[in-house]
């Protein structure tokens, strides 16, 4: 695949779900992080995005869910113009975003913390509980234990379950692997693999690089805020400059 090459458009022939075109955007003033950064999610697709850290691959998402202020370049959900749109907002039009940290509630329940994931319709907690325990039986186990006593699989397992008790069309996904063992982080891959064929469009920020492109339809490699390689996850792990620039000697496939 070469570089700043996006094959989205033959991902799919319908319109793309999400899309973040030609963002520029930062934490302080003058200061960008991203610099015409672009992303395409299209319906049942499961995106990664790596790159070296300080890319920008945080501030993408967070960028995309309106909680860093984008300076220019827009933000689409099915056509509609959301850009800069409050995050709390988005959960109305099918948005959910799982942060990398303090991404559950650690003095309430594992119950509570879902019940905080149906605010907005709280008749809908028995069904998508029901749902939501099919994915994660470990937490239909310990629905009365407070998530602060939890390991941090299983409360990274927590947040996600909490966002899709929203019933989200999008899924944006900030590290999950982030700080967790082996073990763990194997099982979160497998939950996002099984949540996407569920049927949630999923947009994953990773730093196991090789793990997320193994699993992604599609990938997007940053660096300094910027789309540097984009193209089918397969084709990225096989790509030489892909492998030695951002993935190391031990990512090659063999």
């Amino acid at each position: 695949m070469t570089p700043h090459e996006d094959s989205s458009a033959d991902a799919t022939a319908a319109p793309p779900l999400l899309v973040a075109d030609k963002l520029v955007a930062g934490y302080v003033p003058e200061v960008n992080v991203l610099d015409s950064c672009g992303l395409r999610l299209a319906e049942s697709e499961l995106v990664g995005v790596i790159g070296p850290n300080g890319a920008g691959k945080s501030t993408l998402v967070k960028a995309m869910v309106g909680l860093v202020r984008v300076r220019s370049g827009t933000v689409q959900l099915r056509g509609m113009d959301i850009t800069n749109v409050a995050a709390h907002k988005l959960v109305a039009k099918g948005i959910g975003y799982v942060p990398q940290r303090d991404n559950v509630f650690p003095a309430l329940t594992v119950e509570e913390n879902l019940r905080m994931g149906t605010y907005l319709r709280p008749k809908e907690f028995d069904r998508r509980f029901a749902h939501v325990a099919e994915l994660f039986g470990r937490l239909a186990d310990r629905r009365k234990q407070r998530a602060g006593s939890m390991s941090g699989g299983e409360r990274q397992m927590l947040a996600m379950g909490r966002v899709l008790m929203a019933e989200p069309d999008v899924l944006l996904l900030d590290e999950p692997s982030a700080g967790l063992s082996p073990a763990f982080q194997d099982q979160v891959f497998e939950q996002i693999r099984r949540i996407n064929a569920a049927g949630v469009s999923i947009v994953m920020v990773e730093q196991n690089a090789r793990r997320c492109l193994q699993i992604c339809d599609r990938g997007y490699v940053l660096d300094q805020g910027s789309n540097a390689y984009t193209g089918q996850g397969a084709q990225l792990l096989a790509d030489p400059k892909v492998v030695e620039y951002y993935l190391g000697t031990l990512a090659r496939v063999r």
